[in-house]
C-alpha cells in the first residue's frame, strides 16, 4: 500500500539522517584523536579542552618539564618561515610564555592556539610575549600560522631540540604510530621525521631568562585556560 511505502521511506530517511549526523567521539587520554588529518590540515578542526583545577594549575608530572628556577635553554629553532630563532634572545626581550603543543593535527591544540590568539592583547598589555612550539616541520607550522593568523611566532622543532631541552617529549612505539596512521593521523608526515615523538602539552612562563611558572599534563585534553594563564602571569609579575 502507498501509505505503508511512504512510512517506510520516511523512517529509513530519518534513520539515515540520524546516522549520518553521528560522529565518532574522541578516545580517552590513553588513545589519540580520531580526526582526519587531511581535512584537519586544510581547515584544522577544534575541540574544547578541559581545564585543570586550581590545585593542579602550575604543576608538572614526575619527570616532565623544566622546573621553576631553571634557566631558559640556549637553543635555536625555525619559525614558520624557516628563520632561526634563539629562545634566549626571545626571552631577553620581554617575559615570554612558551607553549608546547602536539601538532596542527591535534584538535585540542588548535582550540588552544585559537584561544591564545584571541587573548593575545591581554598578554601583550602585561608585557608578555608568546611562542608556540611543536614537532611539525616548517611547512606544517606555516599552515597553522596562516589558518589562524597567529600574531606570535609559531616555531617548528621536528628535530626535538627545544622539546628535549624543556623535557616535554612523548615517544610512541611503532604499534601506536601505525594505529594513529590508520585513523588518518600521520605524525611522521607532519614532522617529516621518524622519531615517533611529539610534545606533552606544556606551558612555561619565562621571566628574565628564568622559568618562573610551569604547567604540563599527560592528559592532552586538559590544559590551563587563558584566564588561568593570565592569572598566573599576574601573580608572577606582581
Amino acid at each position: 500500500m502507498r501509505w505503508r511505502r511512504t512510512l517506510v521511506a520516511l523512517l529509513s530517511g530519518g534513520l539515515l539522517t540520524a546516522l549520518s549526523g553521528c560522529r565518532r567521539e574522541e578516545p580517552g587520554p590513553s588513545s589519540e584523536p580520531a580526526a582526519a588529518a587531511g581535512s584537519a590540515r586544510t581547515m584544522p578542526s577544534t575541540k574544547a579542552y578541559a581545564n585543570p583545577s586550581a590545585a593542579e594549575v602550575g604543576t608538572l608530572p614526575d619527570g616532565v618539564g623544566l622546573a621553576v628556577g631553571s634557566a631558559v635553554p640556549d637553543v635555536s629553532i625555525s619559525d614558520s618561515e624557516g628563520r632561526q630563532m634563539a629562545l634566549r634572545d626571545l626571552a631577553s626581550r620581554s617575559a615570554l610564555l612558551v607553549v608546547f603543543y602536539r601538532g596542527g593535527w591535534c584538535p585540542f591544540c588548535n582550540f588552544q592556539i585559537r584561544e591564545l590568539t584571541t587573548a593575545f592583547l591581554e598578554f601583550q598589555r602585561r608585557g608578555v610575549g608568546l611562542i608556540a612550539i611543536s614537532v611539525d616541520r616548517v611547512e606544517e607550522a606555516a599552515k597553522t600560522n596562516a589558518t589562524y593568523e597567529i600574531p606570535f611566532p609559531v616555531l617548528a622543532d621536528p628535530d626535538l631540540v627545544a622539546h628535549r631541552a624543556f623535557q616535554v617529549t612523548r615517544h610512541l612505539d611503532d604499534a601506536e604510530v601505525a594505529r594513529l596512521k590508520a585513523m588518518g593521523l600521520d605524525i611522521e608526515a607532519a614532522s617529516g621525521r621518524h622519531h615517533h615523538t611529539f610534545a606533552v602539552p606544556a606551558t612555561f612562563l619565562v621571566v628574565q631568562g628564568e622559568v618562573r611558572w610551569a604547567h604540563a599534563s599527560q592528559d592532552y585534553r586538559t590544559r590551563p585556560s587563558t584566564a588561568q594563564l593570565l592569572s598566573a602571569v599576574d601573580q608572577v609579575l606582581r
